[in-house]
């Protein structure tokens, strides 16, 4: 299923989004390898082999923070003033190949977004433009439902489509917003 046309806006804890939310504070725009390493270089060094938190803006620009950032911070304020809606968001790690920095794993895993495992070609697609070399699709995917019982986001575990609060069925198509 092609999902060019979904964004995604915050699904999590509206008092969490009250309270990341900072002017000025978005993660990082990654526009181009020199932004990539610039950004990761200014990391402390343990930190540059984890994880980092991302997201892909609405004009398709792969936004990165520090992994222990929430997501909603990451992509900072909407123009209505909320948090902003996004194309995509997760984990993202590099790693060194032929002295350039690389993705080696991403992830959709945002518990404040709950992206379908479609977003990634808006993924692949930012991180493309800025010109760095990535896999050819998520290395760890994440598959979200609203429990349609409860109302609770649950995430699909092992292929078993069943709401891990309440026990009800999940539906087998996209619908967490």
């Amino acid at each position: 299923m092609d999902e060019r046309g979904r964004s995604y806006g915050y699904v999590g804890p509206a008092d969490l989004a009250v309270a990341v939310r900072r002017p000025g504070r978005e993660g990082r725009a990654i526009r181009s390898v020199g932004d990539l390493d610039d950004w990761l270089s200014a990391q402390p060094v343990p930190q540059r082999w984890e994880p980092f938190t991302f997201v892909v803006d609405l004009v398709g620009v792969l936004r990165l923070a520090p992994r222990r950032s929430e997501h909603v911070a990451c992509a900072g304020t909407g123009v209505d003033g909320g948090s902003a809606r996004v194309l995509g968001a997760g984990e993202m790690t590099f790693g060194r190949e032929h002295s350039r920095w690389v993705v080696t794993e991403v992830s959709n895993q945002s518990t404040g977004y709950c992206p379908d495992t479609g977003s990634w070609w808006a993924v692949a697609a930012a991180v493309d433009r800025a010109g760095v070399t990535r896999p050819g699709g998520f290395t760890y995917e994440v598959v979200f439902r609203r429990c349609p019982g409860c109302a609770e986001n649950s995430i699909v575990r092992e292929g078993e489509f069943v709401c891990v609060f309440c026990g009800g069925d999940l539906p087998e198509e996209w619908n967490v917003e």
